[in-house]
């Protein structure tokens, strides 16, 4: 016996695929606890930059402090090499990006 046709014509069927597929982009952003996107395309969805742009700042922050740990639990004698000179550096490039994405907030 043959399944039985659950859409009576394309257009059904593929409007149906075109919301499970939005469903999922959806919740997709919920799980990552974004806002959802803006009705139209066009508008800009500056809720949403905006806590993308705060989680940014949480992630390098929380970097930052990592990285400062390792660091400091280093001998002298280690961070006078040339690695502790890069991890210096490179903290120092991490402090920058923090600071001009706070001027971003």
């Amino acid at each position: 016996m043959p399944t039985p046709r659950q859409y009576a014509n394309r257009a059904q069927r593929q409007a149906a695929y075109r919301k499970r597929i939005a469903d999922a982009r959806k919740q997709e952003l919920q799980d990552k606890g974004l806002p959802a996107l803006p009705p139209i395309p066009t508008m800009p969805g500056v809720l949403r930059w905006e806590t993308m742009n705060q989680q940014a700042l949480l992630l390098l922050k929380t970097m930052q402090e990592e990285m400062e740990e390792y660091y400091d639990e280093r001998s002298e004698l280690w961070q006078a090499s040339e690695r502790g000179e890069t991890m210096a550096e490179r903290l120092q490039a991490l402090q920058a990006a923090i600071a001009a994405i706070e001027e971003l907030c």
